[in-house]
């Protein structure tokens, strides 16, 4: 049957998800003291790297105010197979422009050591490219941290104290790195170390790379007037508490987010997309284009079939959701929000491209739910949509339902959404049995590509 997949063209639509501006009140607007460029998640994302990097060039071109480029980890991919054969060169040039254009701070996160399994060597190479490294995450061989938790930069007349924190998912770390960390949760690390760790500050910046769950315990923590950049869950929203902003930045270097500190206490953000035929860095256009010409195997190259148009993450989620029902036989599909990328693009599609947009293969399984149970999930589903920030969980399905009002209702999902079922389902009780003859990426291909 049939399955609905309500369109959002979600990089269009950053109001709705609660853009902080000036009060619309006739006052004059406060001064600018100064901005920050923050991006989380970027995950090698080759197609739109160089124009980043234009675009924050611009950014600082454009404005008297000083600025302060903040990257909230997760800048390399595993999966990306041209990082891997490069040694992530394009990720490593980027970052190497990055203090020329203004002070940079990097908080790690989990796949920072894609690339390079000890964390070690990647904050010693960051660290001589002139960039700040804050993290919570410690080594265990030495007993310290890879970086200090806190730092201090210069922001104009003004300073601005920066706190990185990580994720303790380890499980979400490259396995040959796992027995080298340690890290606290972030929302316990913050409730015992934040308030020593601002003491005396000026203005304040919070980096987490932990998600919104934990994020949600750190909020109230926050000196007023603070802003705080999470990262991690691959979402892009806005929220304001007091005079303070909250943000996520999106992920696979589709939008970055400026904020800026103002003369009245207050911190406004809003969000830029990053289109992939926008005005791009030459240099690093062609290393990008050499990089993968040396790099892809012809199989890599192969075009699997044709997108007939592009889509936003979230509808390509819907449509890839969509697919793994279709392909079982059910009649709602789920798939985990970090199984995907990027939106799929318009026109061929090659394997290399396919890859960015499904990360991960897997099992379909499938399981049955009463009427009930799919209303409770889908009401926590499609978290790209504007919400309530109590009601975001971090790990989210993008979710597919069909028209038929059965009760019980046949759902598909991937393995790993079985397997952590709590996170992604809020259930404990789901009996999942898998599919034999297809895989995550065949259906998906399925439901996106025309051959």
């Amino acid at each position: 049957m049939p399955l609905v997949t309500p369109s959002r063209r979600r990089l269009l639509q950053f109001a709705g998800a609660t853009a902080l501006a000036p009060a619309l009140t006739g006052a004059k607007p406060a001064g600018v003291i100064g901005r920050v460029l923050a991006v989380s998640d970027m995950h090698s994302a080759y197609e739109r790297t160089a124009q980043l990097l234009a675009a924050f060039e611009t950014e600082v071109r454009s404005h008297t105010a000083p600025h302060v480029i903040a990257i909230n980890g997760d800048i390399f991919e595993h999966g990306n197979a041209v990082a891997v054969r490069s040694g992530g060169a394009v990720d490593w040039a980027f970052l190497a422009a990055l203090p020329a254009i203004a002070p940079t701070v990097f908080n790690l996160g989990n796949h920072d050591n894609d690339l390079t399994p000890d964390l070690a060597a990647v904050v010693a190479r960051l660290k001589g490219l002139g960039i700040e490294v804050v993290s919570t995450i410690g080594d265990t061989r030495t007993g310290s941290g890879y970086g200090d938790a806190s730092t201090t930069l210069p922001f104009g007349r003004r300073s601005l104290r920066v706190v990185g924190m990580a994720t303790n998912a380890l499980a979400t770390y490259p396995k040959a790195s796992r027995q080298q960390l340690a890290i606290p949760a972030a929302a316990t690390w913050a409730a015992g170390n934040l308030a020593d760790t601002l003491a005396g500050a000026d203005l304040v910046m919070i980096m987490s790379h932990a998600g919104v769950t934990e994020d949600r315990a750190i909020l109230p923590l926050l000196p007023d007037g603070s802003l705080m950049v999470g990262g991690h869950n691959h979402l892009l929203f806005q929220h304001r508490q007091g005079r303070s902003a909250y943000v996520h930045t999106g992920s696979w270097s589709a939008a970055y987010t400026a904020a800026e500190f103002l003369s009245d206490g207050s911190v406004t953000a809003c969000s830029r997309a990053v289109a992939r035929d926008g005005p791009a860095s030459p240099a690093l256009a062609d290393l990008i284009a050499a990089t993968l010409a040396a790099s892809l195997s012809q199989e890599e190259r192969s075009v699997l079939g044709n997108s007939p148009r592009a889509l936003s993450l979230g509808d390509t989620g819907r449509r890839v959701a969509a697919g793994l029902a279709h392909a079982a036989g059910a009649d709602a599909g789920f798939i985990g929000h970090t199984t995907l990328g990027t939106g799929v693009p318009a026109g061929p599609v090659s394997r290399y491209d396919f890859d960015s947009v499904v990360r991960f293969d897997g099992q379909l399984m499938i399981a049955t739910v009463s009427r009930t149970q799919l209303e409770r999930v889908m009401a926590r589903a499609n978290q790209d949509r504007a919400m309530p920030l109590a009601d975001r969980s971090g790990d989210f399905l993008y979710a597919a339902t069909g028209s038929s009002r059965a009760d019980p209702v046949r759902i598909a999902t991937t393995d790993w959404c079985a397997t952590n079922q709590e996170e992604y389902f809020g259930m404990t009780d789901l009996r999942f049995e898998p599919i034999a003859d297809t895989t995550v990426k065949r259906a998906a291909a399925a439901a996106l590509l025309e051959r």
